[in-house]
């Protein structure tokens, strides 16, 4: 008599809260808010430049050493990237598999369209702008690793001198067109983002949606705009 070797294995809580569409949305919101911070902390370095290459050299320095002795050199560091891209990894998988159920789950068309308008039109256009700006986004974090961290396609780039390799970068016309586009689409994504992690976290309310939409305005517009004032300054001599 053959005996029934199987398990009942059921999935962990971890793995139903994935699979479902609300999973997926709070992983968006919680991984797109981890990066957020990245991105404001990230910002406030950038605008170090302004204080001259000496500041900005030794700001640069600064973060390679953050957490010694307790910390090796550069530790901290990698600790951040690891959790960047776990966050980016995320919240692509997710995007993606929203996606596709978003795709999958539309009704077919009929054939003749309701001469009526769309309720959902402004809410296509939002998510057009976030895919299109996440594959752009993506696009542009694998060129700016290449560009000021393994200064693979920076040819003018030096090891030990980001003031100086920043420089070369907004330099040059490819250099400041693929960093404005990419800003740009950054401003769109955090503003449609930020809106759409404050309602999946509930954070959303009648009475707080007029506050949640300025606060997603203004630190997109100040995003946006702190970014681009590097480039903006090199290009115009401001920075040199």
């Amino acid at each position: 008599m053959a005996l029934d070797t199987r398990t009942d294995r059921r999935p962990s809580f971890a793995g139903l809260l994935w699979r479902s569409t609300v999973g997926k949305k709070t992983a968006m919101a919680v991984s797109g808010i981890v990066m957020l911070l990245y991105l404001v902390v990230h910002m406030l370095g950038n605008l170090k430049i302004f204080f001259g290459a000496a500041d900005f050299d030794a700001y640069a320095a600064w973060l390679r050493t953050i957490g010694e002795p307790f910390l090796h050199h550069e530790w901290f560091l990698w600790i951040a990237r690891v959790v960047l891209l776990a966050a980016v990894v995320v919240h692509a998988v997710a995007a993606y598999q929203l996606s596709r159920r978003d795709l999958a789950a539309r009704p077919t068309k009929y054939a003749r369209p309701s001469p009526r308008p769309r309720p959902r039109r402004r809410a296509s256009y939002a998510t057009r702008t976030m895919r299109w700006g996440g594959v752009i986004l993506g696009l542009f974090i694998v060129w700016h690793i290449l560009d000021l961290t393994t200064l693979t396609v920076n040819p003018r780039a030096e090891a030990g001198h980001p003031y100086a390799n920043v420089v070369a970068t907004f330099s040059t016309w490819y250099g400041n067109t693929v960093y404005l586009v990419a800003m740009l689409a950054l401003g769109l994504h955090i503003r449609h983002g930020f809106w759409s992690a404050a309602q999946t976290l509930g954070a959303g309310r009648p009475g707080r949606d007029r506050t949640l939409k300025t606060l997603a305005n203004t630190l997109a517009a100040a995003l946006t705009l702190g970014f681009l004032a590097v480039p903006v300054s090199v290009m115009t001599g401001v920075v040199s």
